[in-house]
């Protein structure tokens, strides 16, 4: 009884996860997707039958996007409901519709419909992608229906290539599966759906006929079929585990086949997996593999085999499952358990003369009767193999004969020693020290067996030379007869309990160990600000901590790696090292020195496998001649894994930036455009008209007519001359080559200098200047002339006709201080901010201008160190201030 409760105890780890699991659901909006093998099969319209069921059901439903692709049925199922309106987005000239997720965001409905998960999104978009769009939904407490096809999903891409000959440029990470609540999957026949492609229910006309002829072959929808059916069979099977793990369910439920073998470092775990595997192929059922982490330590050849065998369960497409227990049968019935396996299957070997003596220790007859209703399968090896084995469990299961012997010596001479002081000590004193040696064995590093040996010498050598009658094992006295069986369970219970902790204790600080490493590399990853940075950070870590060499190769395309490794790299790269790399990179798996493909490379290459592809390889070259054990390799996983995350990080926040600069140039390209278009056209058009007039001979005879002419052309000139100079002015700011000639200059006289330059354009104006004093210092005054004119210019242009305008400079705090106010509208109090801004024009105003001059300006005042910023008066109109540091 007890056993089974050792058995069955819930994982406290476990336990933690479920409510973080559970606290997390909780805030978040629920995912169901309508899954299916291809285009065609009904997934819009069950996903849009279900819709219409919950709104029965009371629940607010919305239609973020549906494709319906001209099918009637499923369009008649849009009306009643909902619709958020399309955002347009314009891409190369191109006006493009997508779902609109902030005004689905700002309407909170309890349910969103978006088709086509695998989708990607037009440049400009929020997220590259929109299963990205539908998680940020689902972080919002939105829940969410959608579709998806299995060709979409990463890990079916290239098995979907290989039967279509159709390459899959839409996919979605398989991760977005472990977090769908829910899935539907819409199954007909292959029969059926070409039917629907020949009557036209899928595709129209002659896409039709080319779809059955290529992507809709019986063959090619018979694999989908079987992908599809697979995927969700593995999930619901999944989440069956997960069901009956967060109800405390150990029972095994035979819904389904599910294998697991026992493996440990034999040469002989190798035909245990391959059988499994060929039992699990027939039964068409899923398999895993335990190998159970003890105390033990076991030889560096048997590191070896182990390290094949899990590498052979990985190549064979089992899971594989390491878990630390002192006791072998509670860790495979729990794993079991926890997995809902319905077969187990071990090996046996050839037992010892000793072994038979205590059958109480047989490892198969103990396991299959606590395996209770899952079937055991026990497997026999050939003789030869049955040595071997023999010897690996041995070497594997129990401490080395040399800790016998010492425990012995130990005992004997502790026992020389009081036999000496007996009269003086006492023989009750006796059975004090061998407890002490008993429970000082497990801190020296003694494992069980050697501290069980101990006890069980100790007492009786305490027998036989101490308890009267001395040199026999016969015990006169009933008290010393009690004292002998109570010094033999004390002994025994504080040495295995002195055991277990100290292994407790060695378990937990490699846990701890291994959590301080992954910690300090997350911490400096996540420091890194560039994708150097993090190739920087994750070779450094790597050769620290593994005590190896490292080579760290980006992706130059989707199927080669660029010829240079990082220049941080520590391993010596040449090309036949390339060439490992590349292959790694291509077949997407570790390949190198210690595995079985390319094993005469100098170094072991991870492929660097992200969401969005493989983004590199890493290659460790370790300066042992070993293969690294599992827990070294299980950690260097885990930091490869973290690196990928970290690296993926920084190219999408590239392509981020790339895809904000290219919205911004477009931005920005048209805003230029439309400005200087107006710009040009109307001076243009003015000067045209003028001069066309000259034609008229007679023009000439009127002096004030061919006055007014000149003066437009002169106006209109001096408009194109304006905006030519801005635009100069602009480049040289962009560019960063912007000089400043400085030199001793008057206030007074760049003030002045700025209204005459004016002159035409302030006609109707009034301009006034106070300068109380004349402030001389160093400046740029072509600059500074440009800039004060540019400042005037947008207030005469922002003031009634007749109004003042007044340019005032004081001297404050070694600074010079420039006022330009006019008595206009002002500005509205949402524009302040954004009036220095490229190419920015106050909505609905009339002037014209390209929205250059203040933002020139303000690029010409902070080259000189100055500030310069905008407010409005409380007597109404603008104030401008300039600050310019006095040098």
């Amino acid at each position: 009884m007890n056993d089974q409760l050792e058995t069955t105890r819930p994982d406290p780890d476990m336990l933690l996860n479920h409510l973080k699991q559970d606290e997390i659901r909780s805030t978040k909006g629920k995912l169901k997707i309508f899954f299916g093998m291809c285009a065609g099969v009904g997934k819009t319209y069950a996903m849009l039958k279900a819709a219409h069921k919950a709104k029965a059901d009371g629940i607010y439903v919305v239609i973020g996007i549906v494709e319906t692709h001209k099918r009637s049925d499923t369009e008649e199922l849009l009306e009643g409901l909902e619709k958020v309106p399309l955002k347009e987005l314009t891409y190369r000239e191109t006006i493009f519709k997508e779902f609109d997720i902030d005004a689905i965001l700002k309407l909170k409905p309890a349910l969103v419909l978006i088709d086509e998960l695998a989708h990607t999104n037009i440049p400009g978009s929020r997220n590259v992608k929109r299963y990205q769009d539908v998680i940020e939904i689902l972080q919002n407490g939105i829940d969410v229906y959608t579709t998806l096809n299995v060709q979409h999903l990463e890990s079916r891409a290239e098995t979907v290539k290989q039967i279509t000959g159709t390459t899959i440029r839409e996919t979605v990470p398989d991760s977005i599966l472990d977090q769908t609540d829910e899935i539907e999957l819409v199954d007909i026949t292959p029969d059926k759906l070409i039917q629907r492609l020949a009557e036209g229910k899928v595709y129209t006309g002659e896409s039709s006929k080319q779809a059955i002829q290529n992507f809709f072959r019986k063959g090619n929808l018979t694999a989908l079929r079987e992908m599809s059916l697979r995927i969700t069979a593995e999930r619901v099977d999944k989440d069956l585990r997960t069901y009956k793990n967060e109800k405390n369910i150990y029972e095994v439920w035979k819904s389904g086949q599910r294998l697991m073998c026992a493996i440990g470092p034999s040469p002989y775990s190798s035909n245990l997996i391959r059988w499994t595997r060929r039992l699990a192929y027939s039964m068409e059922s899923s398999w895993i593999a335990v190998y159970v982490e003890t105390d033990q330590k076991i030889s560096e050849n048997n590191k070896k085999i182990l390290t094949q065998n899990f590498n052979l369960v990985k190549e064979l497409g089992g899971e594989l499952v390491v878990t630390q227990d002192m006791n072998v049968i509670d860790a495979v019935m729990r794993i079991a358990r926890e997995n809902n396996v319905t077969q187990i299957v071990v090996g046996k070997s050839r037992k010892s003369k000793l072994q038979r003596l205590f059958p109480k220790n047989d490892f198969i007859k103990n396991l299959i009767k606590k395996s209770d209703d899952i079937d055991v399968y026990v497997l026999g090896g050939e003789r030869n193999e049955e040595k071997e084995l023999l010897f690996d469990v041995k070497a594997a299961s129990h401490s080395s004969i040399s800790k016998y012997f010492i425990a012995a010596i130990i005992i004997y001479l502790v026992g020389v020693l009081s036999y000496y002081f007996q009269s003086q000590i006492g023989y009750q004193t006796v059975s004090l020290l061998f407890l002490l040696v008993v429970a000082i064995l497990p801190l020296a590093n003694f494992g069980i067996g050697p501290v069980l040996f101990t006890a069980l010498i100790s007492a009786l050598s305490w027998n036989y030379f101490f308890i009267p009658p001395h040199f026999t094992f016969h015990i006169s006295k009933p008290e010393d007869a009690l004292m002998f069986v109570m010094y033999f369970i004390v002994a025994s219970v504080t040495g295995t309990l002195s055991s277990k902790i100290r292994i407790q204790q060695k378990l937990l600080r490699q846990r701890e160990e291994k959590t301080n490493l992954l910690y300090n590399l997350s911490k400096k990853l996540s420091a890194a600000g560039s994708l150097n940075d993090v190739a920087d950070a994750a070779i450094k870590e790597i050769e620290t901590v593994f005590n190896a060499g490292v080579v760290l190769i980006f992706f130059e395309s989707a199927k080669k790696l660029k010829a240079k490794p990082h220049a941080s790299s520590s391993f010596i790269f040449n090309d036949a090292e390339w060439a490992y790399a590349q292959h790694c990179f291509v077949n997407k798996q570790k390949v190198g020195r210690f595995t079985n493909t390319l094993p005469n490379a100098e170094a072991t290459y991870y492929p660097l496998d992200s969401k969005s592809g493989v983004l590199g390889v890493i290659g460790v070259s370790a300066a042992s001649d070993l293969p690294p054990s599992f827990d070294q390799e299980e950690l260097l996983n885990s930091f490869i894994s973290q690196i990928t995350n970290a690296i993926e990080r920084e190219y999408l926040n590239e392509l981020a930036k790339q895809t904000m600069l290219s919205t911004e140039s477009e931005k920005l390209y048209k805003t230029l455009f439309n400005s200087i278009s107006h710009e040009l056209k109307t001076p243009i058009t003015t000067i045209i008209g003028a001069v066309s007039s000259f034609k008229d001979e007679k023009i000439f005879e009127n002096k004030s007519i061919l006055q007014k002419f000149m003066s437009e052309i002169n106006i209109a000139a001096d408009r194109l001359h304006r905006l030519v100079e801005n635009l100069l002015d602009m480049a040289r700011l962009e560019s960063g080559n912007l000089k400043l000639k400085l030199d001793w200059h008057s206030t007074a006289d760049l003030i002045h200098a700025s209204i005459k330059r004016l002159k035409d354009e302030s006609a109707n104006h009034k301009i006034s200047v106070r300068i109380s004093e004349d402030i001389v210092f160093k400046f740029d005054y072509v600059l500074l002339e440009q800039a004060l004119i540019n400042i005037i210019h947008n207030s005469i242009l922002y003031s009634p006709a007749g109004s003042e305008i007044v340019v005032e400079a004081v001297h404050q705090n070694q600074q010079c201080v420039i006022n330009i106010s006019d008595n206009g509208t002002g500005f509205p109090d949402e524009v302040l901010s954004k009036l220095f801004n490229k190419f920015y024009r106050i909505p609905g105003t009339k002037t014209g201008g390209t929205g250059l001059g203040l933002s020139i300006s303000k690029g010409f005042i902070e080259a000189h160190g100055g500030t310069i910023t905008a407010m409005n008066r409380n007597t109404g109109g603008a104030i401008i201030t300039i600050t310019l540091p006095m040098k």
